[in-house]
């Protein structure tokens, strides 16, 4: 094996045992305030899901991607090929969907009392579940094309023009095919990436307003203003997502559509792809504020009632 090649293999080893490790501890996060009495907010069912999607996106993607970059490159039948992209490709757009469900709930939540907001302050907290299980049910139909031209590397040999990834192959697609997938894909990012920005710049415009008014009012000055903490752990997700998600897609426009099938261009997306899923657990739980041994019955602290 050479140098390169095994040094490549640690950084993805690193980067998915750094990403199980943390949303492994932000669902046992979630657990303990759960089962301690902790009071949950709006926005904590959306996020388990959010980590239950991004554990699964490293499971189905860095870890093939981490043992074929050590040498490792007939590990995975034709139905193991096509289970392992079928899971991604669901897993990645449940996380992608959460995100959106999560600046747009956010938004709704610190959003001002007054008659027009209301009403979805009110109604909010009955549709984040129907919400998820919608988010949930779209891809997994969504996706079903997926397996079909996906398969292990020892099948269809004859075949010239597949795509390479390492450990399996995928077919190319008939023109049609092409066009209603990048139909479909620039319709999914559009919408999603649309809300997120909507959610996110009406979530900056409430801070901002908060800040010029606590500025005329002493009394308030020392007071943070509710959900300001999980509002900015959101703004950072988001962030981070529309930056490293536009510089992946951008990746996998060129491998699917452009025929350029070099080998260092798909290790370079998959490393890329494995970024947000890793570091988003870390930026979720140093913006959280609860303690959970203060969220006993007995031991009850704003803390665990911050919204």
């Amino acid at each position: 094996m050479a140098s390169r090649d095994l040094a490549l293999g640690v950084v993805f080893l690193v980067q998915t045992l750094a990403g199980i490790l943390g949303n492994s501890s932000l669902l046992l996060h979630y657990l303990i305030l759960y089962f301690t009495g902790c009071k949950f907010r709006l926005t904590d069912l959306i996020l388990i899901h959010l980590a239950v999607a991004n554990a699964l996106v490293i499971l189905s993607k860095g870890v093939p991607q981490t043992m074929a970059a050590l040498g490792m490159t007939h590990f995975l039948d034709d139905t193991g090929c096509k289970l392992v992209f079928y899971v991604h490709r669901v897993s990645r757009d449940v996380s992608i969907g959460s995100i959106c469900l999560l600046s747009v709930f956010q938004a709704i939540t610190i959003s001002p009392t007054s008659s027009r907001w209301i009403k979805f302050k009110v109604k909010a907290p009955k549709y984040v579940g129907p919400s998820i299980i919608l988010c949930w049910s779209l891809n997994l139909m969504l996706s079903v094309m997926v397996p079909m031209h996906v398969t292990g590397k020892w099948q269809n040999s004859n075949i010239t023009r597949k795509m390479d990834y390492d450990y399996c192959s995928a077919m190319p697609h008939v023109k049609i095919t092409v066009s209603l997938h990048i139909a479909l894909m620039l319709f999914h990012y559009v919408v999603f990436v649309g809300l997120m920005l909507w959610a996110s710049s009406f979530m900056v415009f409430i801070l901002y307003r908060h800040k010029q008014q606590v500025q005329y009012i002493h009394a308030l000055s020392h007071r943070s203003f509710p959900g300001s903490r999980a509002t900015q752990s959101i703004l950072v997700l988001v962030s981070t997502f529309v930056l490293l998600c536009s510089l992946s897609s951008f990746l996998q426009f060129c491998l699917a559509f452009f025929s350029i099938h070099k080998m260092w261009l798909v290790k370079a997306s998959a490393l890329i792809a494995g970024c947000f899923p890793t570091v988003s657990p870390y930026i979720l739980m140093s913006y959280d504020s609860r303690v959970p041994t203060h969220c006993l019955p007995w031991q009850q602290s704003p803390l665990c009632s911050e919204k």
